[in-house]
């Protein structure tokens, strides 16, 4: 019979048990090892049948257990051994109090989604994981991080297959009390609500839920609450599903309610308000609209709160394509702000204005929330050094007259929480090697540019771990293939093949991410006959796990997970390659370390970062990749290999994978394998070995979310935090009043002349040419602006490459007309065709960009002419 209606049961712990609760409440236990070992030792069954989640275990473990762990004297000494390591770990100094001052008294970092752990299931891809790593590592450094996201009911999807292979879809209703979860509640008890306004006088209510997430607390809004209507509890059902309108309404609960919900956390705790707001991706940018308008009640205009908004403000975005691009229809925008809804106290039109695509090519009647995530922002990044080229590619059109390399969007490369995601028996051998606490603080801290006491390491104890951590892998695929095949409809009878699937002694490759089309999952069957040969390879074999989650809207997507499926179903190779459904953190966490080889061939340059490499690098998996993201940066052979890619103009996309596919045949053939299989004197596999131990040495400190996180803090939090205290009322009112000014009056400013003491086309290296220039500043003084030189070598074209830059000073005052002249050195510093030009920007102290204003004078083409020659 159904139930009908449920209840969530706490046990009662016993007095000397309640630091347990404390533990399983703290989502630190997911990358502690000695508090899931504590609570795997209150009932390794129960434990086993929870899926390793210390709430559920509570729920489950007997009264009669308790009461004998009660009285068991060594388990309480653990149990007290463990809390008292999380409470230094939470109260004791860390990196970040270790800096100077300057640094934000509090961040809050905002992200539709955050992979913490597969017990808080809030994640579908990269960008979750992402977020979860940052938020481990912020705690680990000691950074007074708040996350903000949305609490979905039924999280991303679980993914079964069909006895044909096709994808299907499953959405198990989370219970919040089942989580690792608590109520934020008003003093008297009550729990703490936040509202938005909709249209037609309707309302948008949400409760506040916390996640403890070592020192970070998270906070996760939810909408499924009484005293909303049925269509408003849905707003959280589904991370990343419904229409476009479903998709505003989670962005706004993001952005504006997640604003409301920092504020009301900070006022019940105490907790410092944060000075940056770190926008994850456009789904958060409405939270730049909150803080406008809480300025405005304070009584700033907009203008003058958008400065003070902007200076605090860092928005990071994670897609190279514009299609991957949040964009709603203006009209459905314009009806969820104003007078009838949310924030009436702005103006529609500049919230409208924010959003607009104004550069070339852009569709006017579209809202792009990663355009109004930059214009909200004064500090931007990517998430890879190519990436960070990309985007400013991609979003040049937002400054016009800048060469995209002037554009203000830096990168940080994206990192991954080695705790996390490095196995027990990699951390063990690391700790036996320098001890457990250097150990721990090479992999959280960081800072270190190698980790040389790998050398010490001998080359049979590091083949013997590979071995393990693959055997281990086999017995998890065969475990978990048999469980899908269950699923699929088959019968035990038809599944003992299954125990000769994988091999410990074969050389191993994983391939494991989401299915969009760019990710090619099925480019290694482009030629499957030569596929079939290297799996098959009577001396030098090679077997292939590969796991992945279309989404439930991409049939075309599906369509290649069936295609793989089906190519893995043929029982000539269903021993070599296998796919796992429903990828997720508890398979990826047995996944990176198993594979000796980690895949990932993208269609370059559309992965930004691509953070699955990096994991599987820290636990002495070698990659085997496209040169794109953050392998495009940090290759060298040392590491692994690069797939050479065919990605001119003119290679349409079947010519292009064939081209890829052929090249990463050949290298499996030729390099990979026969290096696996190679072995020396000693009859290891001595090459193979070294390159894991290079992989470690100097791979792995690169790859730490610890080092992104300290990059955050002294590149973007640390000036954002400046630049917002900094803007005082009357300085952002200052600001804005000066903006307004030169916007004005920048059609009167040009540049007039230009001369040079050059009387030749050739000049010698070394030499220096003097540099007159008159400018017409209208209604602008020299104060207000910065006349540069700008100077390098010169392509066929005679753009000017790897350009220095050099500013110009007035020599005397304005004459009547309002013209100024400016002089400088050029100095001729390279041989070759070389060239210069001039360029009038507008020039203030509380500018972070020369760019950010998007205004450059530049010579008319009159004055080009006279200006002298290009010097070849």
């Amino acid at each position: 019979m159904k139930a009908i209606r449920r209840f969530t049961v706490r046990p009662v712990l016993p007095e000397p048990l309640r630091p347990l609760s404390d533990l399983a409440r703290n989502l630190r236990w997911s990358w502690h090892a000695e508090t899931r070992d504590l609570f795997q030792s209150v009932d390794p069954e129960a434990w086993a049948g929870a899926q390793r989640d210390p709430v559920r275990l509570l729920g489950r473990v007997r009264p009669a257990r308790l009461a004998q762990l009660a009285e068991d004297r060594r388990f309480l000494r653990r149990l007290t051994a463990v809390a008292d390591d999380l409470d230094d770990y939470l109260t004791g100094d860390r990196w970040y109090q270790a800096q100077t001052d300057g640094l934000p008294a509090a961040v809050a970092y905002f992200s539709p989604e955050f992979g913490i752990t597969a017990a808080l299931p809030q994640y579908s891809g990269g960008l979750g994981i992402l977020a979860g790593d940052h938020l481990k590592a912020a705690s680990d450094l000691g950074v007074p991080l708040i996350g903000v996201g949305l609490l979905y009911r039924h999280g991303y999807f679980r993914q079964t297959l069909s006895r044909d292979g096709w994808q299907q879809e499953h959405y198990p209703v989370l219970d919040p009390n089942e989580l690792p979860l608590t109520q934020l509640k008003e003093p008297d008890g009550t729990p703490a609500r936040l509202t938005l306004a909709l249209p037609g006088g309707k309302a948008l209510h949400a409760r506040i839920w916390l996640a403890q997430v070592g020192r970070v607390p998270l906070l996760m809004l939810d909408s499924d609450v009484e005293d909303n209507e049925l269509g408003e509890r849905g707003v959280t059902d589904r991370l990343y599903g419904g229409g476009s309108e479903h998709r505003l309404l989670q962005e706004m609960l993001l952005g504006i309610g997640g604003v409301r919900a920092v504020r009301t956390y900070c006022r019940l705790t105490g907790h410092p308000e944060p000075e940056v707001f770190h926008t994850n991706e456009g789904h958060a940018g409405f939270l730049g609209l909150e803080r406008i308008a809480e300025l405005a009640a304070g009584g700033l205009d907009f203008d003058s709160a958008l400065e003070a908004v902007r200076a605090g403000t860092v928005f990071t975005t994670h897609t190279p394509v514009p299609a991957g691009i949040d964009r709603f229809d203006r009209e459905l925008v314009a009806r969820h702000f104003g007078p009838e809804a949310e924030l009436p106290g702005i103006d529609v039109q500049r919230i409208l204005t924010l959003g607009m695509e104004t550069y070339p090519g852009g569709e006017p009647n579209l809202f792009n929330m990663a355009v109004m995530g930059l214009r909200l922002a004064q500090r931007a990044n990517g998430v890879s050094l190519l990436h960070g080229q990309v985007s400013r590619d991609m979003f040049a059109g937002l400054w016009p007259g800048f060469d995209s390399d002037e554009v203000p969007i830096t990168s940080v490369t994206n990192g991954v929480h080695a705790p996390t995601w490095v196995a027990p028996e990699v951390l063990r051998l690391g700790a036996r090697e320098v001890g457990a606490q250097r150990a721990e603080d090479a992999l959280t801290v960081g800072g270190s540019d190698r980790w040389d006491s790998v050398a010490d390491i001998p080359d049979q104890e590091i083949w013997e771990l590979r071995r393990t951590l693959r055997e281990q892998l086999v017995l998890e695929v065969r475990e978990r293939l048999r469980a899908s095949w269950r699923q699929r409809g088959a019968g035990n009878a038809e599944l003992g093949w299954i125990d000769g699937v994988l091999d410990p002694e074969v050389l191993t490759i994983g391939f494991a991410r989401r299915v969009p089309s760019y990710k090619r999952l099925t480019l290694m069957l482009r030629d499957r006959d030569r596929l079939m040969d290297l799996l098959l390879h009577p001396e030098r074999p090679v077997q292939i796990v590969v796991a992945g989650k279309a989404h439930p809207a991409d049939d075309s997507g599906k369509r290649l997970v069936q295609e793989l499926v089906r190519f893995a179903d043929d029982p000539r190779v269903r021993h070599r390659i296998v796919f796992l459904p429903d990828y997720g953190m508890a398979m990826a966490q047995k996944l990176y370390p198993g594979c000796d080889i980690w895949l990932n061939n993208p269609l370059r340059p559309l992965e930004a970062c691509g953070t699955s490499g990096m994991k599987a690098a820290l636990n002495g998996c070698l990659n085997l990749s496209v040169l794109d993201g953050w392998w495009d940066e940090w290759f060298q052979p040392d590491f692994g290999w690069a797939i050479p890619t065919a990605d001119g103009a003119g290679t349409d996309p079947d010519r292009r994978d064939d081209i890829e596919a052929a090249a990463l045949y050949d290298l499996l053939e030729q390099r990979v394998t026969p290096r696996f299989y190679e072995r020396g004197r000693g009859g290891l596999p001595d090459r193979w070995i070294q390159m894991v131990r290079q992989t470690l040495t100097l791979l792995g400190p690169k790859v730490l979310a610890g080092r992104m996180v300290r990059e955050y803090v002294e590149r973007l939090y640390a000036p954002a935090a400046q630049a917002h205290r900094a803007l005082t009322p009357d300085t952002a009112r200052d600001l804005a009043a000066w903006k307004a000014r030169v916007r004005a009056a920048w059609p009167r400013v040009s540049v007039d002349h230009v001369e040079t003491t050059a009387t030749t086309a050739t000049a010698e290296l070394g030499t220096t040419v003097g540099l007159r220039v008159r400018v017409a500043l209208g209604e602008l003084t020299p104060d207000d602006v910065e006349v540069q030189a700008v100077s390098g070598r010169v392509d066929a074209e005679d753009h000017i490459t790897d350009a220095t830059v050099v500013p110009l000073k007035p020599a005397g005052t304005p004459d009547l007309e309002g013209r100024v002249l400016y002089e400088g050195p050029l100095s001729l510093d390279r041989t070759g065709p070389y060239g210069y030009t001039v360029r009038v920007l507008p020039a203030h102290r509380l500018l972070a960009s020369a760019a950010e204003l998007g205004l450059v004078a530049v010579p008319s083409g009159e004055v080009v002419e006279g200006a002298g020659v290009l010097l070849r």
